[in-house]
């Protein structure tokens, strides 16, 4: 019996309150695949009771405890990782070879991440011969997650959460649920006691809104647009909420003329990755100006030789947006890019050839671009780059952090000295340096409207937990 309609409280499934479908679609083929219940405010409310019930019980287990249950959840997902990569390909259409190799996959690597973790994390210890530190679970959390990244994010909270000690609400987006659907009978196959995991779907203005401002949830931990992350910060101030924010990015790759000769290659497969929809993709390409033309010439065909098809289709390529709504918008952006007179040299406006239906993005490129364009400065969310050119390191650090945002940069030198130099200015949370990918546990997170707090590893952890100073413990 499928579980799409249904509700995750108080470890069963459950009816919503009232009937309130929400179908989702297929951004391959633009066809409904299955229809969802969109919660309320009785379903909310009981989930949070729920959680908060469980608390004291599950707050009060031992850190062994929780590593076994740990353990087994990671035993059960990797058992459904088939069924995990089907229902991400069809509900955010990542193609499914992808779907396979990255999407899953970055669920099960931060799970191992935060295991490692939570054994080597020190719970309790003495601050001075007689003052006891302990670090303890926040207590209910409302943990809010997006569509292009679905099982990244979801472990990226319910894990450490559940590991602190704490209880969540998980909310999906409303978009692509169905991958916490299968992740919530995961749960429950693994034996996570009953209040301690719950998961109820919704959209956010109804369950998002609802979970910010309720008087029994202790956090809130969100990833999406900063414009909802605002909103998000407004409701909970009420209640004083600990609220965690992953956001936006507006990604520069600082390209320089001593970089090694697959930098530019790598430049444009790593922004038209997941479609471009990665909040930290590479999308402003900073060029050093003396190989200015060739690296143009090098990413425009890294655009035109991308192929682009339906998620079901197996292969490299990258599938479509996720909706109507993105695909409006990026058109709308590429087209703002072409009006304000950046060069198209790749791509453009309209779905790629022979591709008449569903939200397909061709791969774009424009060079010539400055840092007051708009394509420079908002978010597209799809497989765009902007190429802007530099004459000096100094130049291009300025227009590297002349954004809002502050999640993700990137250079490409192999002068070791300026790659330290120019890590040091960039204001961003994580620098990636000639390609080399970041460690398991590390930590994920920006400065500026990039949000706040990290996730990942012993980082992800301590956002669940407070600290608590005891004095006269050995008096």
């Amino acid at each position: 019996m499928s579980n799409h309609k249904n509700f995750y409280i108080n470890g069963t499934w459950v009816s919503p309150a009232n009937v309130n479908d929400f179908n989702v679609i297929d951004p391959s083929t633009e066809e409904v695949c299955a229809t969802i219940s969109l919660g309320d405010q009785a379903d909310t409310d009981a989930a949070v009771a729920a959680a908060k019930t469980a608390f004291p019980s599950w707050s009060s287990t031992t850190k062994s405890e929780r590593l076994d249950l740990l353990r087994k959840i990671l035993d059960v997902y990797d058992q459904r990782a088939d069924d995990m990569a089907k229902a991400i390909s069809a509900e955010m259409g990542a193609p499914i070879d992808m779907s396979r190799s990255s999407q899953v996959t970055s669920g099960n690597w931060h799970l191992e991440g935060f295991i490692k973790a939570f054994e080597e994390i020190e719970l309790e210890h003495m601050f001075t011969d007689t003052e006891r530190l302990i670090r303890e679970p926040i207590g209910v959390c409302a943990l809010i997650t997006p569509w292009n990244w679905p099982m990244n994010q979801v472990m990226l909270k319910v894990i450490p959460a559940l590991a602190a000690g704490c209880t969540v609400v998980l909310k999906p987006s409303e978009i692509a649920p169905l991958s916490s659907i299968v992740f919530s009978e995961i749960m429950d196959a693994a034996g996570v006691p009953a209040g301690v995991y719950n998961m109820v779907n919704g959209d956010g203005l109804g369950v998002g809104s609802q979970l910010s401002t309720h008087k029994d949830v202790d956090m809130v931990s969100f990833t999406g647009s900063t414009r909802a992350g605002i909103a998000i910060s407004k409701a909970a101030a009420d209640t004083l909420k600990r609220v965690s924010l992953e956001l936006g990015g507006k990604g520069a790759n600082l390209l320089f003329a001593d970089a090694d000769e697959k930098a530019a290659v790598r430049a444009g497969r790593h922004c038209f990755n997941n479609s471009g929809q990665s909040c930290n993709a590479p999308t402003r390409l900073l060029v050093e100006r003396s190989i200015y033309d060739d690296v143009v010439e090098k990413v425009a065909e890294v655009a035109n030789s991308t192929q682009v098809g339906p998620a079901s289709d197996q292969g490299r390529h990258i599938g479509p947006v996720v909706s109507e709504l993105q695909f409006n918008k990026i058109q709308d952006l590429i087209q703002a890019g072409i009006d304000e007179g950046a060069r198209l040299v790749a791509g453009g406006t309209g779905r790629p050839d022979g591709l008449n239906r569903g939200y397909y993005v061709r791969p774009t490129v424009f060079a010539d671009v400055n840092n007051t364009m708009t394509i420079a400065r908002e978010e597209i969310f799809g497989p765009v780059l902007s190429v802007i050119p530099f004459d000096s390191e100094e130049e291009a650090i300025e227009i590297a952090n002349d954004t809002v945002y502050g999640l993700t940069n990137y250079i490409q030198t192999s002068d070791q000295d300026r790659l330290r130099r120019v890590a040091r200015q960039l204001r961003s949370g994580m620098v990636e340096t000639n390609g080399r990918g970041f460690a398991k546990g590390s930590p994920f997170g920006g400065y500026k409207q990039s949000g706040n707090g990290r996730e990942g590893g012993l980082f992800g952890l301590e956002e669940f937990l407070e600290i608590k100073a005891v004095s006269g413990w050995n008096a």
